[in-house]
């Protein structure tokens, strides 16, 4: 009976480690979206994702992919990115979703006490070349998202950076690679990229980052790559923590 029952304990708890694995993502177009909520508002919208939103993002075709907020919420902020197929099946699913009696109960509801949304930021990604080959991680405590913003000409240097060499240094560091987008800009300008990295907690990031900063394998491969003029103008880098209900953690 020992045996038994050890031997149920077991399979359960691989089931438990295996069921907290996130499911391979087939969603091809991506949108970051920002909410700024109105002052004393941001639980309460909060709340509407968690009861509501999410669930009929799911049944209008949409995948949720990750909700978080700033580490810093400076600006009383909500951050979440979905996934569709393409851009025409976004633009569907936003159709069947706004549409969708339940979301209009919802939404009115929510509102009784004043609007909880104050403006809406949105930038629209695809994955980037060869720089999504590996499994999605699990069980970060904090992350950090990532935009490059390259000077003209250097997209393809950055990509090819990080292909050959960056992403490697960050996971031998202990900094967990998430996915990798290329941003779709309107407008014909050059892509950002954008990614996310995670770690168990923001000291444990700062000094895995500090620790690949001065890495002479890193600084080698940055110098080569960068024989022929500097490739990244800027990096704006922002922590985050992840809500309960978040698909990706």
């Amino acid at each position: 009976m020992k045996k038994i029952i050890l031997s149920a304990l077991a399979i359960l708890l691989c089931f438990g480690a295996f069921a907290q694995l996130p499911k391979t993502s087939t969603s091809k177009y991506f949108e970051i979206r920002k909410y700024i909520a109105h002052p004393g508002k941001l639980p309460d919208l909060i709340k509407r994702f968690e009861d509501h939103t999410r669930h009929l993002f799911e049944k209008a075709g949409m995948e949720n992919i990750v909700y978080f907020v700033p580490e810093e919420n400076t600006d009383n902020s909500l951050t979440y990115i979905l996934g569709y197929p393409d851009e025409a099946a976004r633009e569907k699913s936003w159709e069947i979703f706004l549409n969708d009696p339940v979301w209009k109960k919802a939404y009115e509801e929510s509102r009784v006490n004043g609007p909880l949304v104050k403006s809406i930021e949105q930038t629209f990604m695809v994955l980037a070349p060869e720089l999504n080959d590996t499994p999605i991680p699990t069980g970060s405590g904090i992350f950090q998202m990532r935009t490059y913003h390259c000077f003209p000409g250097k997209i393809e240097n950055i990509q090819a950076r990080f292909r050959d060499h960056t992403r490697a240094l960050f996971e031998k560091q202990g900094l967990k690679n998430y996915p990798y987008w290329l941003t779709v800009e309107k407008d014909g300008a050059q892509p950002k990229l954008i990614y996310l990295l995670g770690h168990d907690s923001k000291e444990a990031f700062n000094a895995a980052f500090d620790r690949f900063r001065t890495d002479p394998e890193w600084i080698k491969a940055r110098d080569a790559s960068e024989e022929s003029g500097k490739i990244v103008e800027k990096v704006d880098a922002v922590f985050f923590n992840t809500l309960p209900f978040s698909p990706m953690k």
